[in-house]
This record gives C-alpha cells, structure tokens and sequence, in this order.
C-alpha cells in the first residue's frame, strides 16, 4: 500500500510503502486527527517508524489496493 504524506511548508511529500491495509491507515489517521493527538505514526515495509506531527499535515493519500502492472499493454 503506498502512502503519500503532504506536509504543511515542505515542498516535497513524505511517500512510502506500508504492509498494513487501506482500512488500518485510515483508522490510524482518523484516530490521530480526530482524537487530539500530536502525532501520527505509521510503519512501512522496512518496520521504519514514521513520525509526523498532526499540526504539519496537509493531506494523505492512500493508495489502492492493487498490486501494480509491470510491462507494456498492447
């Protein structure tokens, strides 16, 4: 699952693979922003800790499910 990051002032986004499912991110995010906290952490493929203050946030995609094609479409 790719995830991309916008953070506030920062001209480049934070984007990386996660293991987890679309569903868990986005409870994972909701529970961050909605509940008051200061953080939102998130791990990727590698177990990277991911730490981004909820006050930088500018927006997250979460990417699909779909496992991406390789090679050329005739």
């Amino acid at each position: 699952m790719e995830i991309r990051i916008g953070i506030v002032n920062a001209p480049r986004e934070l984007t990386f693979e996660s293991g987890q499912s679309a569903a868990e991110i986005e409870a994972a995010v909701t529970a961050a922003l909605g509940g008051g906290e200061s953080t939102l952490q998130l791990r990727d493929d590698h177990g990277s800790l991911y730490i981004v203050p909820t006050a930088g946030i500018a927006y997250i995609q979460i990417g699909s499910e779909e496992s991406r094609r390789v090679g050329f479409v005739a």
